[in-house]
């Protein structure tokens, strides 16, 4: 069997989608869930094999979901959004369904999932994670299996930390499965600066900009952090303040 969970908080959307698959007896609903954070406890207690996933949900969005999964099972889109389907039709996505979808677009999905049987790519997730207008005002982390969500106006600066990067703010530090390439795009070049090849400065944290050594800077910020600031990254962070 294979198991599947819905995660949608529209009930019509999800019992059309169960209406579809009683022609898959291989097919078993294992949990239906009204958003990310059931979804989320859904497939770390179930571990499907498929989900059906709405992006566009209360609380966390879809693509914020599959981040925090640690394993990601084979994944069929379905949304309302047209905009968002453009760019999963260029990666490597199951397939992508725009409400509404008929019966026969539903079986060309499940007949994808069927042959192919492939996890999503950490690709398509970075790219169709910053096409979520949302995503670009939080970050979304998980901590000893909870959820933490950090607003962007909140975060100090980032510190690239081995394969993680490490968002600092004034409650700690906390650890996100990204570059620092994802996040310099995600966030807005107004207020986040690449500063240095290892940090991303929020400016309105600085409280003065010392020289250091080798022509390099210190950014000293509100709470007495320092920030190296590199050769190139100064000029950048000139032209923000006006300096």
């Amino acid at each position: 069997m294979i198991k599947t969970i819905l995660i949608d908080d529209e009930p019509l959307a999800r019992e059309l989608v169960k209406e579809y698959l009683q022609t898959y007896p291989q097919i078993d609903v294992v949990a239906e869930c009204n958003d990310g954070f059931e979804g989320l406890k859904a497939i770390q207690q179930h571990q499907p094999d498929l989900i059906f996933l709405d992006i566009q949900m209360p609380k966390i969005n879809g693509f914020e979901m599959l981040e925090l999964v640690d394993k990601i099972p084979c994944v069929i889109f379905t949304t309302a959004f047209e905009e968002y389907a453009l760019r999963a039709f260029e990666v490597n996505a199951i397939d992508y369904l725009l409400k509404p979808f008929s019966k026969d677009r539903f079986d060309k999905a499940l007949q994808k999932m069927l042959e192919r049987k492939t996890e999503i790519t950490a690709d398509f997730l970075d790219n169709a994670a910053r096409e979520v207008p949302m995503q670009h005002n939080r970050v979304v982390v998980k901590i000893n299996g909870k959820i933490k969500i950090i607003p962007v106006q909140d975060i100090h600066y980032l510190e690239a930390a081995d394969d993680y990067v490490k968002i600092i703010t004034a409650e700690g530090s906390f650890l996100k499965n990204k570059t620092m390439s994802f996040f310099e795009k995600m966030l807005d070049p107004q207020q986040f600066i690449r500063v240095h090849r290892s940090y991303i400065l929020n400016v309105s944290q600085i409280t003065r900009i010392d020289p250091y050594e080798k022509e390099t800077y210190l950014a000293i910020l509100r709470d007495g952090s320092k920030v190296l600031v590199s050769k190139t990254g100064y000029p950048k962070l000139k032209e923000i303040l006006g300096l």
